[in-house]
């Protein structure tokens, strides 16, 4: 099995969890296979320190134009999503990573940037709830669930706030790696989970 790469974008006041909950997930997935299931990175604009919404600062790994082809892309939220959604550069990245990405996913408000980026037209989706009505507003032709923690399109994946990232991030692991390493996992995270 090879070992996939997740790329998971950072901006200024980023959400901590919706990027860090994920984060976890898929790094501790990686250590449940024989061979590391996951290669998990940050990218931004620079490598500059990041301040999240809260404060702490996190160091990405790859600036835009560094950063490895994406397997699975996942783009969190927050409040800096609202300054992000007109920031040219960084949308016409998401949609180029995006392009060859076998997943697509956003946390939170980072349905948000999906939707700018045209990644989410004529889907079913959800985000975080004080954040429905400006994805409706983004995304008129999509379907926006409020009462779902996430939902998959097959190929793009949204989840609803913070702590739903983990849910979803935890869905794509049963989806890629099955049952076992999805409960290994949440096991090891004592997240509940259950089987899909």
């Amino acid at each position: 099995m090879p070992t996939r790469n997740v790329a998971i974008l950072l901006f200024p006041n980023v959400e901590l969890l919706d990027f860090c909950g994920p984060y976890e997930v898929f790094s501790i997935a990686a250590r449940q296979t024989e061979q590391p299931a996951f290669r998990v990175y940050t990218v931004a604009e620079s490598v500059e320190p990041i301040a999240s919404a809260n404060g702490l600062s996190a160091i990405p790994d790859f600036s835009l134009t560094e950063a490895p082809p994406a397997d699975l892309l996942l783009v969190p939220g927050g409040i800096g999503t609202r300054k992000e959604i007109d920031n040219v550069a960084l949308l016409d990245w998401i949609r180029n990573a995006a392009q060859n990405a076998e997943l697509v996913l956003s946390v939170c408000t980072g349905a948000l940037l999906l939707g700018k980026a045209g990644l989410l037209d004529s889907l079913e989706t959800t985000t975080h709830h004080v954040a429905h009505d400006l994805l409706r507003e983004i995304v008129p032709s999509a379907v926006v669930h409020e009462d779902r923690r996430f939902v998959d399109n097959g190929r793009v994946i949204t989840s609803a706030g913070i702590a739903a990232g983990i849910d979803m991030s935890l869905h794509v692991v049963r989806r890629l790696l099955g049952d076992e390493v999805a409960s290994a996992t949440a096991k090891h995270l004592e997240y509940p989970h259950e089987q899909g």
